[in-house]
């Protein structure tokens, strides 16, 4: 096999694996779900008792107790409390409790750039409509309690203050909110921030000051809209938002599952099952949002879809805890987590166990993350992404040296008999089978493996792949810049890296004209592959195009050093006619 047939098969194997990627993002079922053997779900109508407002109900036909609806409206906001740490800025709503704006400090939604040396900060929880995304949680009673007199994230809790700052040197940071019913039941939501961490410890006392026990059950839940769609194919081509997985996960404690926006629309996928360490999440690209209940604790979890038919359908994932029994005079404390933050591989496990599953790098994750894990040391040392990407392509390229030296020995020995291939297919026409007979017996006189430089490529398919997927899912290399780049997530502004890459294929057709005898399809496919690639390549992250760009130009000039060592041999040592 010759060079240009090896690099069209390794084309066509890379693109139509992307395609197979995009479909099982759109079109792949996700894995069912255990169902709890529970009872029916209550009626929908509003006067239910102890349901948990905000749920259309589930499709499912089983439920956890305490899971019902009330109205799907959402209340109005009561008073928006400010809290701000070293890495957070918060706004939670009186009403419920709830969190309904998150900023990221440390993670600007832009380049830092001269003219915008101060960009604003990334959102992840938003109360806009078009962008809906909040955290909340609740408790609802098991009794006969109207559900507008429960505590849960609609009901009205009152705050001391309405700001709320982590000062220089203080460590950790509690907000209060208490609710109180005519019965003497005090419900105190409180949560705890910590300096430099992105987990809030959520906690909610119910203190029983009345004359009878108190019965229900606490939850949470996180609601989002999808993302608005780009305005046209070439924002979307250039959004590696709109590559990547977009909705909800949730982890079993063995296992990582996922739910798209478009999956919430089938029954048949939704979530409804009893989970013992698991967390509920919903994922963007580069970060996340998660609830994480205790980790000895089995929760009810499930998903639905709130307002389908509306303009902005509000997806949401919820878990409900076990019931709670406090006694008259009597206090209980429900305790969960909430992450609100970046996606970092090697540190989310240590939050929750799964949590670092949420870096989704598919198949290839046995290979991605080594990639990943040499990648940071690399750039530990050179203090700069950039630099740090063409170092890993040195280090690949020295450990593949010999792999791909094979390649294109047999890549250059192959072209040398084309003459001698040409001049036999002259020789017996049409007869295939002497055709056949007559090159495997030239192959083994010249010491040639026609599959010689087949096998490298397909051994280092793999790390192609997961290379792949590390310098477009990697955190670090986003708003990260290099030389004239400011952003290596981003497509190079220049398109300086594309043609770069163009003129490396240019070479290796060069190097590698077209074989004698190719099918003409086939030779004029090869021919409009540099300007196929400048195209595609054009809109791909700079990350993965000086990649690419670095590893052409030393495989270029490896396969030069080869290609004339053996023209050199052939000239010191000539065969006989």
């Amino acid at each position: 096999m010759n060079q240009t047939r090896t690099f069209l098969m390794f084309a066509l194997l890379a693109v139509a694996y992307l395609l197979f990627m995009a479909w099982q993002k759109d079109y792949a079922p996700a894995a069912p779900s255990t169902v709890a053997p529970t009872a029916s779900v209550p009626s929908s109508d509003a006067s239910v008792p102890g349901a948990i407002p905000g749920a259309a109900g589930n499709a499912t036909g089983a439920a956890t107790p305490a899971v019902g609806t009330v109205s799907t409206e959402a209340a109005a906001p009561a008073q928006l409390i400010t809290v701000q740490t070293d890495v957070l800025k918060l706004s939670v709503d009186s009403r419920g409790g709830s969190l309904v704006h998150a900023d990221l400090l440390a993670y600007p939604n832009a380049p830092r750039t001269r003219k915008a040396p101060n960009p604003p900060p990334t959102v992840l929880l938003s109360s806009d409509d078009a962008h809906y995304s909040v955290a909340q949680n609740g408790l609802v009673s098991s009794s006969d309690t109207a559900a507008a007199d429960q505590p849960n994230h609609l009901a009205l809790f009152h705050s001391d203050k309405t700001s709320y700052t982590l000062a220089d040197g203080q460590n950790e940071l509690k907000v209060d909110l208490t609710w109180q019913d005519a019965a003497g039941l005090k419900v105190t939501k409180t949560y705890v921030f910590k300096r430099g961490s992105y987990v809030i410890d959520v906690s909610q006392r119910i203190d029983n000051g009345g004359t009878t026990a108190w019965q229900g059950n606490a939850y949470q839940q996180l609601l989002r809209v999808q993302p608005p769609k780009p305005s046209n194919w070439l924002a979307n081509y250039t959004n590696p938002e709109s590559r990547s997985f977009q909705g909800a996960a949730w982890f079993t404690g063995e296992k990582f599952e996922k739910l798209t926006f478009k999956q919430f629309g089938e029954p048949k996928d939704q979530l409804n099952a009893q989970i013992k360490g698991g967390w509920a999440a919903m994922l963007r690209l580069y970060f996340v949002a998660a609830w994480i209940p205790p980790a000895g604790q089995t929760e009810h979890y499930l998903t639905d879809t709130i307002n389908p038919d509306s303009a902005h359908p509000r997806f949401l994932i919820r878990t409900v805890g076990p019931t709670l029994n406090v006694a008259a005079g009597q206090a209980v404390t429900s305790q969960s987590r909430l992450y609100l933050g970046p996606n970092k591989q090697g540190s989310m496990d240590a939050i929750a166990p799964g949590l670092d599953l949420t870096i989704d790098y598919g198949m290839f994750k046995i290979i991605a993350v080594p990639m990943h894990w040499v990648l940071s040391q690399l750039h530990a040392i050179t203090k700069n992404w950039g630099v740090a990407i063409i170092l890993l392509v040195l280090l690949i390229k020295g450990l593949s040296w010999k792999l791909t030296a094979i390649q294109y020995r047999s890549s250059a020995r192959m072209r040398k008999l084309q003459p001698r291939v040409q001049a036999l297919k002259e020789r017996y026409g049409d007869d295939k089978q002497k055709m056949q007979t007559a090159m495997m017996e030239l192959y083994k006189k010249e010491k040639v493996n026609p599959m010689g430089g087949c096998l490298p490529v397909l051994i280092t398919l793999p790390v192609f792949y997961g290379l792949f997927y590390v310098l477009e899912y990697s955190l670090e290399l986003r708003h990260a810049p290099f030389m004239w780049i400011p952003d290596l997530s981003a497509p190079d502004p220049f398109y300086i890296l594309p043609i770069i890459y163009a003129a490396v294929m240019l070479g290796t057709q060069i190097l590698n004209p077209v074989a004698a005898g190719m099918d003409p399809t086939q030779a004029k496919m090869m021919k409009v592959m540099p300007l196929l690639f400048t195209v595609m390549f054009a809109f791909f992250p700079a990350g993965l195009c000086l990649y690419y760009a670095v590893n052409g130009i030393v495989g270029l000039g490896q396969q030069w050093w080869i290609t004339h060592h053996i023209d050199r041999e052939e000239v010191a040592t000539p065969k006989a006619a």
